[in-house]
């Protein structure tokens, strides 16, 4: 089966489409799955319609992208977990093709990659948030965790969940660093990663802001270091 977490801050306006195609995808797939929303400090309308569609999980308090997704995880029973963005920039199809990449390989990690030439970015991100993506994985996904991926923070990443299991009691950061920390455990744990070529839409409601680089660079620094004291 496989477990695929939404994270979700705020989302009223886009969860429901977005579980819905999930919902029609991954049953034309003839695939068992479950969907789990998580709601970290959501003040809208988030969690009442996505529990018409999933699981929900409901937290008062912000938890963060990676806060949220390892609730997601601890909560799922699959023996494949992955998650995706609410925004439903991967459409469904396209993480199913993670899915079947996995299947053909056998690899205990498949993430979606955008940066492939043979991937279709049907609307960019603006300019600047591109060369911010790009200098992020550069200096720290591939300079200082030794990640040879293209694209560690595209939302769209698929897990087995034996790979899952011994890291995530040592996941620290709960953030948008949180990919990064992420593939960098599995892999130092043995775990192949597969990057797979997708098409991909921007979307410009990003809950992402140029405010967290700061602390997302402090925060990774602090993992590499062996620094970073768990809450």
């Amino acid at each position: 089966m496989i477990s695929v977490i939404i994270p979700a801050y705020n989302e009223e306006s886009r969860i429901e489409k977005t579980l819905t195609d999930y919902i029609e995808g991954l049953k034309a797939s003839g695939r068992e799955y479950e969907l789990i929303v998580v709601c970290d400090g959501s003040k809208d309308r988030t969690a009442e319609i996505a529990s018409g569609y999933a699981k929900v999980l409901e937290f008062a308090d912000r938890l963060g992208k990676g806060g949220g997704v390892l609730e997601g995880f601890k909560a799922a029973g699959g023996d494949v977990l992955g998650y995706t963005d609410a925004d439903n920039s991967l459409k469904v199809d396209q993480f199913i093709k993670l899915i079947e990449e996995m299947d053909r390989t056998g690899a205990g990690c498949v993430i979606a990659d955008r940066k492939s030439k043979e991937s279709i970015i049907v609307e960019s991100q603006y300019l600047i948030r591109r060369f911010a993506s790009e200098a992020f994985n550069f200096m720290l996904s591939r300079a200082i965790f030794g990640l040879k991926i293209r694209d560690s923070q595209c939302g769209g990443k698929i897990f087995k969940k034996e790979c899952l299991e011994p890291v995530i009691p040592k996941m620290v950061c709960k953030g948008f660093e949180f990919d990064v920390e992420l593939l960098w455990r599995i892999k130092s744990n043995g775990c192949d990663i597969v990057e797979v070529p997708v098409i991909w839409k921007d979307d410009k409601g990003s809950k992402f802001s140029f405010k967290y680089i700061p602390s997302m660079f402090v925060n990774l620094m602090k993992v590499r270091l062996g620094i970073y004291k768990k809450n």
